[in-house]
């Protein structure tokens, strides 16, 4: 990319596709929030409930210095929110 496309715009990215992960009929879908040089634990968990698709969204108080630890720490981080509350999160 050019130096005048990146001052003007010229080219949108496309946001990145994020991959789910499945955790005992969950998905878990990680996305840290790059912030001042690191990233904060950011995710949301889904489940389909009787035909209607539930959504739990979070942003935790951790950060960390790579994405890819501050993604894989949501994922462990859901699934012991998954493994304590079961279908009490919606």
């Amino acid at each position: 990319m050019g130096l005048f496309s990146r001052l003007f715009g010229g080219s949108k990215s496309e946001p990145e596709k994020i991959e789910p992960e499945e955790y005992k009929g969950f998905h878990i879908y990680p996305s840290a929030i790059a912030e001042g040089g690191q990233y904060r634990i950011a995710g949301r968990i889904t489940k389909e409930v009787e035909g209607e698709l539930k959504t739990h969204e979070f942003i935790r108080s951790d950060v960390l210095s790579s994405k890819t630890d501050a993604n894989d720490l949501m994922l462990k981080k859901a699934q012991m929110f998954i493994d304590q509350m079961g279908g009490k999160i919606f």
